[in-house]
């Protein structure tokens, strides 16, 4: 690929911004701080990194913006570090930047949330805003007219060159040591607190991988440690999965409202196309969580009682209770003809949350899985998968764990006029408990 005088061009100055994990992000490519300044990467601004966890910890109200700068600071540190081997291709640089930059162009507002409503999927989002008519893929086609797809094919995990794709998407990637050391900050906790100095230190560039030094294994145990301990404690609180459980709700019952005709006060304009499924990347960057916000404050005011009420719920923080859950569909069921007999919506008043975390794996012989192993470098430059040099890493290898709520009104339960129905539900309940 021909790359143009402008993929190499300088600023006259480095520009900075400063950031409570790294201190500093230091920018001095052109092409990088026209990326930064373009709509659809300031877009992120209006997109939080951790959707609805603000609901559990009043702080984690960081964006998608910050951890995208974040990603890229590591690459750009990563780079530093690899210079100095032969493994590693300087011209590759602009592309593991750009792509570290922009790996998160395509999350909706509340993130993950959003795509499980939707069933939309942030990276292939992304891929049509770099490779469609947006002013990011005008940048990149500075570059050259195939370096968009180059990008595109980086954070898609389809490009042949496997060891900018590792530095970005693999089990010890930019992305995740930034948004465990990122979101631990913004949440108060310090789970996520790792020796991400050390790591860099000990990464060294491959052909197909980053691997790691020998020396630095126990650097790399206490990150997979702390990733494990973040999901259980952080990223699946009980009350952030249950600003998810109501959001989700909140757009089913929106969505069947509009689909049957009814007269919205606040016509949802800028969801129109999502209820319709036939979504193009104008509409998709239109939506950010200004304007989900917008809607859930107008549609509190509207005269759909379950809208209302949903809406309401979500917007002053009013979630439902919640108890652990076996995933019984024949509990569910229980429960859905005591509501019915109760007079309460179970589409909209009992919600089974589900939610799964495997902390380090890899694809044995005959799997698929796309789960490529963390490698540690000998010094006799000998490859070892990293568990079996490790027994703190063993022990967690393959360890998929599992867990489940279920999330239910309290007080329409305690409201229930017919006694008989309102203690069946109340003992169906206590027997989760």
């Amino acid at each position: 690929m021909t790359m143009s005088d402008y993929s190499r061009k300088q600023l006259q100055e480095e520009k900075v911004f400063k950031d409570p994990v790294h201190r500093y992000v230091h920018v001095r490519d052109q092409v990088i701080w026209d990326l930064v300044k373009t709509k659809e990467f300031q877009r992120l601004r209006r997109i939080k990194q951790l959707g609805t966890l603000y609901l559990a910890f009043h702080s984690a109200e960081h964006s998608r913006f910050n951890h995208s700068l974040g990603v890229y600071e590591i690459v750009r540190r990563m780079i530093e570090n690899f210079e100095e081997y032969p493994e590693w291709d300087s011209n590759d640089r602009l592309l593991a930047l750009s792509a570290a930059l922009l790996h998160d162009l395509g999350h909706g507002p509340f993130s993950h949330t959003f795509e499980d409503i939707f069933h939309t999927d942030h990276e292939e989002y992304t891929k049509k805003i770099i490779l469609e008519d947006t002013e990011v893929n005008e940048v990149l086609s500075r570059v050259s007219l195939e370096f968009p797809r180059e990008v595109a094919e980086v954070i898609n995990k389809t490009h042949p060159n496997k060891l900018v794709i590792s530095m970005i998407s693999s089990q010890i990637d930019a992305d995740r040591m930034d948004y465990l050391q990122r979101d631990s900050f913004y949440t108060g906790v310090s789970y996520g607190n790792f020796d991400m100095e050390r790591i860099l230190r000990v990464m060294r560039p491959s052909k197909d991988e980053v691997l790691i030094k020998e020396s630095g294994m126990h650097a790399v145990e206490d990150y997979l440690m702390s990733r494990y301990q973040m999901y259980w404690q952080v990223y699946f609180h009980p009350v952030s999965r249950g600003g998810e459980v109501m959001l989700n709700l909140v757009m089913q019952r929106a969505k069947a409202l509009y689909k049957s005709g009814y007269n919205f006060k606040q016509q949802p304009t800028y969801f129109i196309p999502f209820f319709n499924e036939d979504v193009t990347v104008h509409d998709y960057l239109r939506l950010d969580e200004m304007v989900v916000n917008f809607y859930l404050q107008e549609w509190v005011r509207e005269e759909d009682e379950i809208l209302s009420d949903l809406a309401g719920r979500f917007v002053n923080r009013d979630l439902f209770k919640y108890l652990p859950f076996d995933g019984s569909i024949i509990t569910i069921t229980e429960l859905n003809e005591l509501y019915k007999k109760a007079g309460i919506d179970p589409d909209y008043y009992v919600f089974s949350d589900s939610y799964s975390d495997l902390p380090y794996d890899y694809d044995r012989p005959g799997q698929n899985r796309n789960r490529r192993p963390i490698h540690l470098q000998r010094p006799n430059g000998e490859i070892r998968e990293i568990s079996s040099q490790s027994a703190i890493i063993n022990s967690i290898t393959g360890i998929h764990r599992l867990g489940s709520r279920l999330y239910y009104p309290k007080e329409k339960i305690l409201a229930i006029k017919d006694l008989k129905v309102k203690a069946e539900i109340i003992n169906l309940l206590n027997e989760l408990d």
